[in-house]
C-alpha cells in the first residue's frame, strides 16, 4: 500500500469540477484508491462519495492506493492533487 497526504489549497476545496476529474483519473487504475479526511473515508472512484466528504480549503487529505498498479496510481493522483487542488 502506498499513500501521501496533501493540504488542499483550492479556495473551494474539492468541489464538483475537480472531484469529477479526480474520479476520472482514479478510474484509470486497477488499484483501490481511497481518500480520508476528517474521519471520513471514500473511494476516489465514486463521485458522490468524494463530494460527500465536503473537503474544504486547508483540510489535510490522506490518499492511499493498494493493488497491482499502486505505484503508478499514487504518482498520478499526487500529481493531480498538486496540479488541481
Amino acid at each position: 500500500m502506498k499513500s501521501f497526504t496533501y493540504v488542499v489549497k483550492d479556495e473551494l476545496g474539492i468541489h464538483a469540477r475537480p472531484a469529477g476529474l479526480l474520479v476520472k483519473e482514479a478510474k484509470q487504475f486497477n488499484s483501490a484508491i481511497n481518500l480520508e479526511c476528517g474521519g471520513k473515508k471514500a473511494s476516489a472512484k465514486a463521485l458522490m462519495a468524494v463530494m460527500g466528504m465536503a473537503v474544504k480549503k486547508e483540510n489535510e487529505v490522506t490518499v492511499t492506493a493498494e493493488g497491482d498498479d499502486e505505484d503508478a496510481a499514487i504518482k498520478a493522483i499526487e500529481a493531480f492533487f498538486k496540479a488541481n487542488l
